[in-house]
């Protein structure tokens, strides 16, 4: 089994940029219009760093720099240190234009599920990838997390991090999917959640600060977003193959079986409707023992996101829990 992108010698950790806040609702959508704005400026960096960044996202100063971090971070919106640029991505117009988005206010579980999986399936943030793809069990507490991106860091040769950062980070994935108990002293702002806490993918458990990785089937999770994902891992995994084994799929880092928590069963139930979903484009096979997934060699994933689009008719309201 490969080891995955966090052990190459090029791999930059990351372990700050959202300055401890985890992504909010109606952060996306912000973001990407304060860039699709300025398409047209030769630098826009401007939008989240000058001195009226505050007025014009009606947050803090910090919060100004977490929305930027999210944004790019949730592939809404794509820059580089090289670059004053910052550009919108289709991913970002597809979700969030005024006039064509499919889900502009995060109303739908399937934009939530794309998030998780530009969050988890590259390896950019750190713990984030760590924790859905290597972390080797199923419950865990806030300090074997924080123990174990700090033993990850020493072993790869990382550059030295502080505890204090490595345990901001850690509490921040928390929150990003962990409901915070409600608090007498908690003023409104604090009781804000995350939209990913309505995954359900982490949940706290009885013991102190201890958490549990939720496996099982994903019932909100739609047959479009699963295939952008699959795509999207294949495409990075083995790009030029037609075809992708079970064992990929389920187990290698940075796959859907490892970022959806699921089961080898769940797993399978999910590629046998492959075919019909994608009008034959991928199929399952099981030949003589083998099983893996066919692919249409014309099938690629920048056709990826025309899949998604079907997982959005018929209403765009979350399911109720």
């Amino acid at each position: 089994m490969a080891r995955g992108p966090l052990f190459q010698e090029d791999y930059r950790p990351q372990f700050s940029g959202h300055e401890t806040f985890p992504l909010r609702y109606g952060w996306l959508k912000k973001a990407y219009d304060a860039v699709e704005a300025t398409k047209g400026e030769t630098d826009n960096k401007y939008v989240f760093l000058s001195d009226d960044s505050i007025a014009r996202f009606g947050v803090g100063k910090n919060m100004v720099a977490s929305m930027r971090h999210w944004g790019s971070a949730a592939g809404v919106m794509n820059e580089s240190q090289r670059s004053p640029l910052i550009r919108t991505t289709d991913l970002g117009r597809m979700l969030f234009d005024d006039e064509d988005g499919l889900d502009p206010y995060m109303e739908h579980p399937a934009t939530l599920w794309i998030v998780h999986w530009q969050l988890t399936a590259n390896p950019d943030k750190t713990t984030w990838y760590w924790g859905f793809n290597h972390y080797p069990a199923l419950t865990f507490e806030r300090e074997h997390l924080i123990k174990g991106v700090s033993k990850l860091a020493k072993d790869c040769g990382w550059p030295p991090v502080a505890v204090t950062t490595v345990k901001n980070d850690v509490a921040c994935f928390v929150r990003s999917y962990v409901p915070q108990q409600p608090s007498a002293q908690a003023g409104n702002d604090d009781a804000l959640e995350s939209p990913l806490t309505e995954l359900g993918l982490i949940k706290a458990i009885g013991k102190r600060d201890g958490f549990r990785f939720v496996r099982g089937p994903k019932s909100t999770l739609g047959d479009g977003v699963f295939i952008y994902a699959l795509l999207d891992f294949w495409s990075r995994y083995t790009e030029k193959a037609t075809t992708l084994s079970f064992e990929a799929i389920a187990h290698e880092p940075s796959g859907p079986g490892r970022v959806f928590l699921f089961d080898e069963n769940d797993v399978v139930d999910r590629l046998a409707g492959l075919e019909d979903a994608t009008k034959g484009k991928l199929r399952w096979s099981e030949t003589a023992g083998l099983k893996q997934v066919v692919r249409d060699p014309s099938l690629n994933f920048e056709t990826a996101l025309s899949y998604v689009k079907a997982d959005y008719i018929g209403g765009r309201r979350r399911e109720a829990a």
